[in-house]
């Protein structure tokens, strides 16, 4: 009887503290501070700092660090940091750093932006940006690697697609440029954006139409090589659409001195705290340099931006800017650190290192020098390529200034002066006039080395000479693209082996399609 009292009074025990589990259960196992779905304001802003973060290389791995090698900007007596400049075989594992980040992060980002935002008229806008911006970070990458997971990209959360085909580059080209255009056609100043969640325009379509044009002139002439037809039927559609002539009109990103490292400049981020930060001058933990070939071309064309991103330490702290001074380090420096290493230029750090300096995603500088090339090509007569490559430079030379506010600009007479005594050759060839062009775009253009090492692919210009150092993957040649991260091979190795079996060997001397 005493036994059948103490299970009854179990029981009832275990009904009482069911009772007591499952009510308010919800209420009290939910975070109030959650959302139930995404804010896609919120998301785009993320989007916008991994696409330029992933595109500079901070949180994409090396990539800064290997193109800013590989153009001949920087280099490092270090062979792990220096593989950009060496492409040392035992370091071509870097090469994997911006496939590895972009997808899981804005990639998939703007995959819940679109597909939150997509199916409401009232948010065109925000779908337009979010198209553009989408396109901004994926030609990136397809430039890098070739032929990448595009159509089927950032699927995994959504649709449970953990194994995304590969496109061919091909083809993504040709999607990227119609996405262009019907985002570009598509935007209404009279309907709602992301406003202050926009940090590069705040929400102004219409600038968000320019920088769409521009990008698109940009993908136009990236196909200069393997389809003239097709490149001048895509150029004619961005320069009649209008692309970015004005300062003003800049697409940048904004970045603050303090606070979390992702509101702070990403490139002069990784420089500083990876290489610079000791400010001495011979502390460097990396053993990076200013290149030789990089300095050496500044001062034999009297270049006023020299002294604005390049010092050489007098002492630990302080800094010289003097152009008499500057002087790059050679490349072929194997595995020891030169005794005079603290005389070598390296990074300003008032400007190239400046953490709050904005970064400078399409400037009126490249919309002049490809309006230049189109001139030259005769398709575009609204100016004289002389004209238009003067005005390129002159807008390269006040960029500075919008990177870095004071430290970084550059007198009106000094600007004039240096137009002067570098005018387009109109009497050279074509190949000549081009050579000079995209050389002076190699200089404009830093420290954006992604998109230098872009232009040298297509153009050849500047006319580099690659670095035969021991043991190089490349057989002294500057390499052609990316690897595949080795990952791939596990955990997507069918669309692997297509895309390899399309376009080549995963190989860093295959050379993608837009690249013959």
């Amino acid at each position: 009887m005493n036994m059948k009292l103490h299970i009854s009074a179990l029981l009832g025990l275990c009904i009482l503290a069911q009772t007591s589990c499952t009510k308010n259960f919800v209420a009290e196992n939910t975070n109030p501070d959650a959302v139930s779905a995404p804010i896609p304001a919120y998301v785009f802003t993320k989007a916008l700092y991994d696409g330029m973060g992933n595109a500079s290389g901070t949180y994409g791995g090396s990539t800064m660090y290997l193109l800013q090698g590989t153009m001949q900007y920087t280099t490092s007596y270090n062979d792990v940091a220096g593989f950009g400049s060496k492409y040392v075989a035992a370091q071509v594992q870097q090469t994997f750093g911006a496939f590895n980040a972009a997808y899981p992060d804005e990639i998939n980002e703007l995959g819940i932006v679109i597909k939150a935002v997509k199916s409401d008229p009232a948010k065109v806008n925000m779908l337009a940006s979010a198209r553009i911006w989408r396109v901004f970070c994926f030609s990136r990458l397809t430039d890098l690697y070739g032929d990448i997971p595009y159509s089927q990209a950032g699927l995994g959360y959504d649709s449970s697609l953990f194994t995304p085909a590969y496109d061919a580059q091909q083809a993504i080209y040709a999607n990227m440029l119609s996405e262009l255009d019907a985002a570009a056609q598509s935007l209404d100043a009279s309907k709602p954006t992301f406003g202050s969640a926009d940090l590069i325009y705040n929400g102004n379509t219409a600038q968000w139409k320019k920088f769409a044009y521009s990008l698109m002139l940009r993908l136009a002439m990236r196909m200069t090589k393997v389809d003239i037809a097709l490149a001048q039927s895509w150029a004619t559609k961005a320069i009649t659409g209008g692309v970015i002539t004005q300062d003003a009109d800049i697409a940048k990103m904004p970045y603050l001195a303090a606070g979390q490292v992702i509101n702070q400049n990403p490139m002069a981020y990784n420089l500083w705290n990876s290489d610079y930060i000791a400010q001495d001058g011979n502390s460097n933990a990396e053993g990076g340099k200013y290149q030789d070939v990089w300095i050496n071309y500044l001062q034999s064309t009297n270049d006023p931006r020299l002294p604005i991103i390049s010092v050489v330490y007098t002492s630990p702290g302080v800094t010289d800017t003097s152009v008499a001074i500057q002087k790059g380090m050679p490349a072929n420096i194997q595995y020891t650190k030169p005794a005079n290493f603290v005389t070598f230029s390296e990074p300003n750090p008032k400007t190239v290192l400046k953490l709050s300096s904005n970064q400078l995603v399409f400037s009126a500088a490249e919309s002049y020098f490809l309006l230049t090339e189109a001139a030259l090509r005769g398709w575009y007569s609204g100016s004289t390529a002389a004209a238009l490559y003067t005005l390129g430079v002159q807008a390269a030379l006040r960029n500075w200034s919008i990177i870095a506010g004071a430290d970084g600009t550059i007198s009106p007479g000094a600007i004039n002066a240096y137009v002067s005594a570098n005018p387009l050759n109109t009497a050279g060839t074509f190949d000549a006039q081009m050579q000079q062009v995209y050389t002076q775009f190699w200089v404009s253009i830093f420290p954006d080395a992604t998109e230098a090492y872009s232009s040298y692919r297509r153009t050849g210009y500047p006319a580099l000479v690659g670095n035969n150092y021991t043991g190089n993957a490349t057989g002294g040649k500057i390499f052609r693209r990316c690897l595949y991260p080795v990952t791939e091979q596990s955990l997507n190795g069918a669309n692997l082996k297509a895309a390899i079996a399309r376009q080549g060997a995963d190989d860093l001397m295959t050379h993608i399609w837009w690249d013959k």
